[in-house]
């Protein structure tokens, strides 16, 4: 069974946590002691970010994280050879995020026949077309039992979020609001009712939600309303300034007031 889910059969009624950070930064070699200390600290399972350029749906934080690890030297190349070094050391899902133009450029079936060979479960394509994941991207992804995860935000229609609920496997990454990636603190009444909404639907698809979640409050809101709660640029920001894997989670601990 792919490990993503394999995580959300067996959970019971655990809320995850899951964990966003840009490979090769703040080290080009870090990347996989980040992993191993993420899995070693109860992280359920870690979203690694393929630096590019222009990402058009990732703030500040994220953005000079990418251009930090582009600067060191991360390529996908690199990326996977680091995961492969670690595989047999990993037993959470590992995720990619990342842009289509460096997948396109590496080759669709070669990134997901990477993926596979480097212990990756799925991967989430923020700029992904849906039909172009069906046709182009699927068929590769059900070959090499690889989920690949869509989003969906408070804009998205019902009649596309039940259609990507019929078509995908693994979980749904719900967009706490359509802005950019950063920290918040405090989820509104608008992004409740979006929460509320959704769940309401009772998809078959489990759901997480990201962007934003900071602190204690966007950390049980998010528990409250999915099965799960993502955090990127908290993490990002902490893992920059402390160069250490394991001070940054002492420190996001604190933030969310988690044992």
């Amino acid at each position: 069974m792919n490990k993503i889910n394999e995580l959300f059969a067996h959970r019971g009624d655990r809320k995850l946590l899951s964990l966003y950070f840009c490979a090769g930064c703040p080290t080009l070699e870090g990347t996989g002691d980040v992993i191993k200390t993420m899995q070693r600290r109860g992280i359920d399972f870690v979203e690694v970010g393929i630096p590019f350029s222009d990402p058009l749906a990732d703030g500040p934080v994220i953005q000079s994280a990418a251009t930090q690890a582009l600067k060191n030297g991360m390529n996908l190349k690199t990326l996977f050879a680091q995961l492969k070094a670690i595989k047999d050391e990993v037993t959470i899902p590992l995720i990619l995020m990342g842009y289509l133009n460096p997948i396109l450029h590496y080759g669709i079936e070669a990134f997901c026949r990477s993926c596979a060979e480097a212990g990756v479960s799925g991967m989430i394509i923020p700029d992904l077309p849906f039909d172009d994941y069906l046709s182009q991207v699927k068929p590769f992804a059900d070959r090499y039992d690889l989920r690949v995860v869509m989003l969906i935000t408070p804009e998205t229609s019902e009649e596309r979020i039940r259609f990507i609920d019929d078509n995908t496997d693994g979980f749904i990454y719900m967009v706490s609001s359509a802005a950019i990636t950063g920290a918040q603190q405090h989820f509104d009444d608008a992004k409740q009712a979006y929460f509320r909404r959704i769940d309401a639907m009772n998809l078959r698809t489990p759901r997480v939600i990201g962007f934003g979640i900071s602190n204690k409050q966007t950390l049980e809101s998010a528990h409250a309303n999915a099965s799960g709660a993502i955090i990127g640029s908290k993490f990002v920001t902490l893992l920059n300034e402390c160069h250490d894997a394991d001070e940054a989670l002492d420190r996001l601990f604190q933030a969310l007031e988690r044992e």
